[in-house]
């Protein structure tokens, strides 16, 4: 606890940091007062069967992403997501698309292009999600609307007030990233899931204490303990670097000599980081929003696919998280291009032919490290599910895996690590009583 106080008196001493995380606190306080502000003409009182929908299974999750926001039918109900969704859609053209790959090579001129790219896609995604958002709406609290207005005069200027609030929320956003501390799009995702911790937290505790059977208060000891556990293993996700013992033989400069510096490829076990979950979640989306546009619920695999927790849906989505990993290392990695790099600077693998040769075996090493890594992932993504079956409370379990526990996990890491270097570079302690932060893990959740 000292240790703690000394570091906040640390970081209010540095003047730099300290207007920095005001302003950080500022911008974050307008994004949540903003969850609560409802759209012009709804009676917040007559929401209660929107926020029945949002309690639990897929929807749940989209609530708890908007940090209560589309439960409340707030202007920003359809929070930052939209533009993550544009933000995915553009890293894969730039791999794909010799365009964009072309663009991404031009430094700060074709980053600012492919930004202005990103938010004209986040505009049409919103064009699209905002009418799809207020039809279920109306679906749900058609009485909420105000008296003498029809939905069809009101779903136009809707329209427009939802896409306008998420794009404010990016603007925040980007004034967090450049005025205040840490990556901005990311805080605002992480404020928006940590925002329901406190409620879920105490209901659990409530739920256990109130449990005749199940183990009441030494069940809740469990599953903190489990939970400690799980947050150690994302940590290692997020943060973990492992060196692939693929060694070479590099010249020594200025020597004729071969051998003596033996070196590793650093090769990502976690190459693909959280991306897989969250290109797997986003597919498993599909069929609710196909329920909202038919009247067919009755068969039992739409409902198990509806149901985050039913064993159906886990095993596709374990099936989609592997298949992602597999493929988002696939086009970020470019073993022929390791391979010519590593030519051009007189290294070689011992045993392997410089080339194509060596470009096949780094795959061949890729392939092989990236099964376990998916697995890993897939467990974490799995977990909130695996919780449900020991009774702990739906918005409780999303914390014990799964993007959401990922996301918070790389938020913190990234925002300790910042303050820590402005703290660094005025000669204080770092934050951790176990040395620094680690560098080189993922630097954001996006």
């Amino acid at each position: 606890m000292k240790k703690i106080i000394e570091t906040l008196k640390n970081c209010w001493s540095v003047e730099d940091l300290r207007t920095r995380l005001l302003v950080t606190l500022l911008f974050a306080a307008i994004y949540r007062f903003g969850s609560f502000v409802v759209l012009p003409g709804i009676d917040p009182t007559q929401l209660t069967k929107l926020q029945s929908q949002t309690a639990g299974g897929l929807m749940s999750l989209l609530d708890m992403f908007s940090g209560g926001a589309f439960s409340n039918a707030s202007i920003f109900a359809l929070g930052i997501m939209p533009y993550i969704s544009a933000s995915i859609v553009m890293q894969l053209l730039a791999v794909a698309v010799p365009y964009f790959q072309k663009m991404q090579r031009e430094g700060e001129s074709g980053h600012k292009k492919i930004q202005w790219y990103t938010r004209v896609l986040t505009i049409a995604i919103l064009l699209f999600q905002a009418p799809s958002y207020l039809f279920n709406l109306k679906m749900q609290a058609s009485q909420a609307l105000a008296t003498g207005i029809s939905w069809q005069v009101f779903m136009i200027p809707a329209t427009i007030i939802l896409a306008a609030g998420s794009m404010f929320i990016l603007w925040l956003g980007e004034r967090i990233t450049d005025k205040g501390v840490g990556n901005g799009i990311s805080l605002i995702i992480m404020l928006g899931i940590i925002a329901r911790l406190p409620q879920s937290f105490f209901q659990e505790v409530t739920s256990r204490l109130q449990a005749v059977t199940g183990g009441g208060l030494i069940m809740f000891i469990v599953e903190i303990i489990i939970l400690y556990a799980v947050v150690c293993a994302s940590i290692l996700l997020v943060q973990g670097t492992r060196k692939v013992p693929v060694q070479y033989a590099k010249r020594l400069v200025g020597n004729k000599q071969y051998g003596g510096a033996r070196q590793y490829i650093p090769l990502k076990l976690f190459a693909a980081n959280v991306m897989p979950i969250i290109f797997a979640q986003a597919l498993m989306f599909i069929p609710l929003a196909i329920v909202r546009y038919s009247s067919d619920t009755t068969s039992s695999v739409v409902r198990q696919l509806l149901d985050n927790t039913s064993l159906l849906y886990n095993i596709v989505y374990v099936v989609l998280i592997i298949a992602f990993t597999y493929f988002y290392t696939a086009i970020t990695l470019n073993p022929t291009q390791m391979a010519e790099d590593m030519k051009r600077n007189n290294g070689f693998i011992p045993g392997v032919k410089p080339g194509k040769d060596t470009a096949e075996y780094i795959d061949t090493i890729m392939s092989r490290i990236t099964f376990p890594g998916s697995l890993f992932i897939a467990f974490i993504a799995v977990m909130p599910a695996l919780a449900g079956l020991f009774h702990v409370q739906q918005g409780f379990a999303q914390f014990f895996g799964g993007t959401s526990l990922l996301i918070l996990v790389g938020v913190v890491i990234d925002t300790l690590q910042q303050i820590e270097s402005y703290l660094l570079m005025r000669h204080y302690d770092g934050l951790l009583n176990a040395g620094h932060t680690r560098q080189g893990g993922m630097p954001s959740a996006y």
